[in-house]
Parts: C-alpha cells; structure tokens; sequence
C-alpha cells in the first residue's frame, strides 16, 4: 500500500507543483504560485458522459415503486426532477469545475488556458476556493435558520410564551449537566438556560468561547483547530464573514479563504448541527426505536392523508399531535374518511416518524414528486428546504392543496398558514395547527373522485437509534468498542447525503451500503440517503443476510439491523456522538480508528458542511459526486490530500460505488492494521 508521501508525490508529479513542497507552521502546503492552468476539460467531460438518463433510471434505480411512477408520470404527460435533468445537458463545465465567478457584475467570468484570470485578477485557485466557501456558507445558514426556530421554541417553552410541553427532561438534565449548569434548577429554568447559550454559540456578537465545542467536541480535535487558528466565533459571524471575504477585491489568498472554509464548517457542525439536536432532542424528546412500513405501498386510500415535507418539525409536531386526537379524527370520520393519516416526504417524517407513531416515511426529496403524482395526497405541508417549486405543478394535476408554513419558503400558488418572519405569532402555534388540520378536512371532502395509484410496494424498517438507546440495547458502548476492537465489526461508516441525478437515483447508496455490509462493517444513515436504505429492506433485521460472517453473529443475538436509522439529515449529530462515545472507549484518537463518512449521492451545499464536518473530526470522507474544484489543482490536491497531515482525513471521489466501498474498507484495514487489530 501507498504511503501518504508517495501518494503526495504522485499529486505532485500529476500537477507539476513544488517538488519540495513542505507543510509550514499551520500545516498547510505552499504550492508554486507560478503553476499554470493546465487544462481540465477532458477529465470533466468524461464525468459528464457517466450521468444516467431518466431512462437508466428507470431500469436500474433499486426501488421498483420509483420505476413504476417514472412510467406512469411519463403517460401522463407529467414532468419529473430527471425530465429536467436531462434537459440541462450538458451541463456547463465551468460550473462543475468551480471556475466561473458571479460574485461581481464586471463578469461573469470563467477560467481557460487564454484567459487566466477573471477581470478582477482573480485566478482559478482563488474563484474556486470562493465559490467553496460560499457554499459552505450557504449550508450553515440553512441549518443554523431553521435551528434558531427550535431554540426560539424551546426558550419560549421554557418561558411559558409558547403553550407545548418540554418533553425532553433527560436530555436537558444531560445537557445541563455537560453545560455545567444548577442542576438543583427546575426543568424549565434549565431549559431556558440551554436555549440562550444555543442561540449566543450561533449568533455570538462579542468574540468569546464556542460553548458547544468547548463542552461536546473531543479534546484532541480542539487542540488540532487552536492550532490551526480555526475555531468559530458562531454561525452568524462565519457566515457574514464567508461573505465578506469572497466579496469583490476582498480576500485574494486561496489559502487564506480556505481557513475560513474550516472555520464555518466548525461553526455549521457544531452549531448549526449539533446546537439545533440538542434544542429539538429538550423540546420534543429522545428517539423511540420504532417500526414502520415504508414506501409507497404504505399509503392508504380512504384516509385524509397528509404529507410532511421539510425539516422544521416545531408545527409538524403540532399538527400531528392534534391530527391523531379524537377530535379530528372523528371529524374525518364525519366527511366520510377512515381517519386522519400522516406521511413523511424527506426529513420532517423522518425526525416525527421516531417521535410519534403511525407517521409513515415515503420519500426524499428527489422523489417527493412521485409521491404527489400517486393522486393520494389531500394536503401537502411544506415548511424549509430541499421543497421543490414544481411540486406545485404536479399538485395541480391531482387537486392535492399544497401549504406552506415558513416565510422563508413560498411557493407560487400555495396557500399559506404558518409563523411570520418574526416569529411574533409562535404562541398561537394551536390555532394555526387547526387552520391546516381543517383545511386537509376540505381537500379530501373537494377531491372524491381523483384517480389514485399507489405502487404495492412496502417494507418494514426499524428506525430511531440514538446514543441513548443504543446504551439501552447493549448494556454499554463498551460491547460495540470491544467488537471492533476484535474484529467482529471491521469499522463503522455514517452513510448520509441527498440524491443527485447525477448518479442512478439511490443505486449509489444501495451498492456502497451492500458492500460494506458484506465486509463486516456497521453502519449509521440518516436523511434523503436513508431512505433507499429503507426502502430495499437494509433497515430490518432481515438484512443480516447481507453482512459478513462476523457482524451478523454479532448483532443477531440483539435482533436488530446492521444499518443504524438515525433520523433525518441533522442527526449526523448522533452519529458523530456515536464515533466519539466509541472513541473515549477505546482510549484512541477519532483520526486513528476504522471510521468513515460517505455521502455517494450528495447534491447540495448542507452535503458539503456535512462531509467537512467529520472531516474536522479527523474522519475522511468518500463520493461519487465531485465537488466543483477540479479547475483548481491546488484546491483540488488540497480537498483531497492537503488535509491528510493537518486534520487526519482525505476526500475520496469514485464514481463506481462498488469500488469506493472497497476503498473505505482498504482503508479500514491499513488503518486496524496501524494500530496491531486484526484485519
């Protein structure tokens, strides 16, 4: 096997850079600023030449109900998020490769082998590291968004301003505890303390200590980014400041911009991610492993069915707590339905599918038209991202009302029963809960007689592991430690990430995950890249078949899956809990053990944070979608290897997904046998 220097010394000879390249005092690598813009297009074209068409969609997506959709929108006339793809291509290269510049209106401007620089005089390094940061920006701003609403909620609860319960007593006595707070305090003044300290770490205004990081991040890591001067004031400063550097004849430093890519990525991981679980676990309580169908065939005909498509669940916990009372459900009764029935689109079901039974998880958001284009949906509830404005269209077709609830996200044609911009109407969080609830009531009643069909395709999941309650199952993490330590289990991946078409809709994650599990290794999801996980059957016990010979005799005695469901894209926290619990059993660095983070469908800047932030921790991380770097060949050696001696962790791209699982178990390996394991 390579050794780093070796495989550095490729890179090096690969892009012609400073032979005696060395890390300076902040570890990071000066290449020769007089290194010229070779030219990339070759390697970008034969990139674009593996994107699938709807067709091979159709024919090779792991999910028969998705085909069968595909085929029925398609007779119907009725466009799709892969119609659409296939009508933008080829996609620009230069945007793919990172190397067109919007930023100023002297432009836009695009790097090639003529012209060098953009008008401002910015080269291909510094653009590309511009648009990453502004990407990384991006992601920490949506979570940090809908985050500061679950600690608004959560301080209001706790103030008797907002009417719900705190149903989270035992996380917020943990998190006091971790916080060093008065534990003699009642749980409501505990609270309200917790929220102010969430809401100072993601909008700090006065430079102090992160709390979070101080209080949860592994010591080790925190000396690593002391030294690389990149910890985080809070969210609202990184961000403004990602902004303000990469704003016209700002920063000009590629290097430098990239310091502050580490910066808001910490702030997004710890903030952003894991203040806004620590604000929703206090407010709406831990996970319950649950079981539930899955897929489309789970729909029910006869019901006043709702979906919940977003990722802010203080009003959907709302509304499916008073859609499954008595009250409203005899009302349905009465217009002539069975009853009242809720369904998750993307991360909202999945965050109220652990919390409150009889949510059914659908879809992602890639799929969430498919979903509507069953003709089963009375009302389609949307709140923040990854909604897509053409699920209006598609709406329209089947007379499914459509409502959004957040002013962040309108969508044209929508009715809208949500909070201000303000926040001002939070304490009449009932009311509005009841607007929505009545108006799904009016849908089924106007839309009898719209055809309806549901593919029979279902399958049942377990879902809801946490820290806690795997503490619960095994007695101690200490069992798991052991087992990896052993060689029971080879390593442990956090296999995430949104879909992209640029890859066969949820093939990637299905054959990473299959051959993975086939070495042994165990495995944590969450979010859009969970529910292909779901829907084949990964998350039941049933899937043991597919593991190795060790990791099945392992976890059979437990009766549970060798995929761990941990809810929706936010609970990477709880995965990264699970790395550290792990870590501190084993007495070892997070860098140093079998650990891996891969998204092989990612599609969105929140992917980009998601990947950095375990790449912070020391974990590296594997794709089959390129990040847009590749008219940098200093940013991009520095995405890839550049990190590898200052953080403990590299970026992997295979577009064979097959292959790239093999990768991470070779690297597994290289590194259980760097520390005497078996292998």
């Amino acid at each position: 096997m390579q050794t780093n220097d070796e495989i550095l010394g490729i890179k090096i000879q690969k892009y012609g850079l400073d032979k005696e390249a060395k890390p300076n005092e902040k570890g990071f690598y000066d290449y020769k600023d007089e290194a010229e813009f070779t030219d990339y297009s070759n390697a970008i074209s034969l990139y674009k030449k593996t994107f699938p068409n709807k067709q091979k969609v159709i024919e090779e997506t792991p999910d028969p109900a998705v085909s069968e959709m595909l085929l029925k929108m398609q007779d119907m006339g009725i466009e799709t998020v892969f119609d659409r793809f296939d009508k933008q291509k080829p996609q620009c290269t230069f945007g793919m490769a990172g190397i067109c510049c919007k930023i100023c209106f002297m432009g836009p401007c695009k790097i090639t082998s003529k012209a060098t620089r953009g008008v401002c005089g910015a080269d291909a390094d510094v653009i590309v590291a511009r648009n990453l940061l502004r990407h990384v920006a991006g992601g920490a701003a949506a979570h940090g968004a809908r985050g500061r609403e679950n600690m608004l909620a959560l301080k209001n609860a706790a103030t008797g301003k907002l009417n719900i319960p705190i149903e989270g007593e035992e996380k917020v006595r943990a998190v006091a505890k971790a916080f060093e707070l008065d534990e003699s305090k009642s749980i409501n003044e505990l609270a309200s303390q917790i929220a102010d300290i969430l809401l100072e770490d993601l909008s700090r205004t006065l430079p102090q200590e992160h709390k979070a990081i101080k209080t949860f991040a592994p010591k080790e890591r925190q000396e690593v980014w002391k030294k690389l001067d990149i910890l985080p004031i809070g969210v609202y400063h990184e961000v403004t400041e990602s902004l303000h550097r990469t704003s016209t004849g700002t920063d000009g430093d590629w290097r430098n911009v990239m310091k502050q890519f580490f910066r808001t990525g910490l702030a997004y991981a710890w903030s952003s991610t894991l203040g806004t679980s620590i604000a929703m676990d206090c407010l709406f309580g831990l996970p319950k492993l649950n079981d539930s169908k899955i897929n489309l065939g789970a729909i029910k005909k006869g019901y006043v069915n709702i979906a919940l498509h977003g990722h802010s669940p203080l009003l959907v916990s709302v509304v499916v707590k008073l859609g499954k009372s008595e009250k409203f459900q005899n009302l349905a009764k009465e217009k002539g339905a069975l009853g009242i029935q809720f369904y998750g689109v993307c991360c909202n079901g999945l965050s109220a599918m652990y919390r409150y039974d009889g949510v059914i998880p659908l879809s992602n958001a890639v799929g969430a038209e498919l979903v509507v284009g069953t003709g089963a949906l009375d009302l389609w509830l949307a709140d923040v991202q990854d909604v897509y404005p053409t699920v209006m269209e598609v709406a329209r077709c089947f007379k499914t009302t459509v409502i959004t609830t957040s002013d962040s996200a309108r969508l044209p044609g929508a009715e809208h029963i949500g909070f201000d911009h303000h926040h001002s109407n939070m304490s009449e969080i009932h009311e509005i809960a009841e607007k929505i609830l009545y108006r799904a009531l009016e849908s089924h009643e106007a839309r009898k007689g719209i055809p309806v069909h549901i593919p029979q395709y279902e399958v049942e999941a377990k879902m809801g592991f946490s820290l806690e309650n795997v503490n619960k199952i095994f007695g101690s993490t200490q069992v798991i430690a052991d087992a990896i330590k052993e060689g029971k289990i080879l390593g442990l991946v956090n296999l995430v990430g949104c879909s992209n078409p640029r890859v066969v809709y949820e093939k990637a994650v299905v054959n990473v995950a299959r051959t993975l599990l086939k070495n042994n290794v165990l495995i944590m999801t969450n979010g859009c890249a969970s529910f292909p996980l779901l829907k084949t059957g990964l998350c039941n016990a049933n899937a043991l078949e597919y593991c190795g010979d060790s990791l099945r005799e392992f976890l059979a005695p437990y009766k549970i899956p060798p995929i761990w469901h941990m809810g929706e894209c936010l609970d990477n926290a709880r995965a990264s809990a699970m790395f550290n619990a792990l870590s501190q059993n084993l007495s070892t660095d997070i860098k140093d053990l079998p650990y891996a983070f891969s998204s092989p469908e990612w599609s969105n800047e929140k992917g980009i944070d998601a990947a950095l932030g375990f790449r912070l921790l020391g974990i590296s991380s594997y794709h089959c979608v390129f990040a847009p770097v590749q008219g940098s060949k200093n940013v991009e050696e520095f995405m890839a290897n550049g990190t590898l001696p200052i953080l403990g962790s590299k970026m992997v791209v295979n577009l064979d997904p097959v292959a790239l699982a093999e990768n991470i178990v070779a690297d597994m390996k290289a590194k259980r046998e760097k520390l005497g394991w078996r292998a």
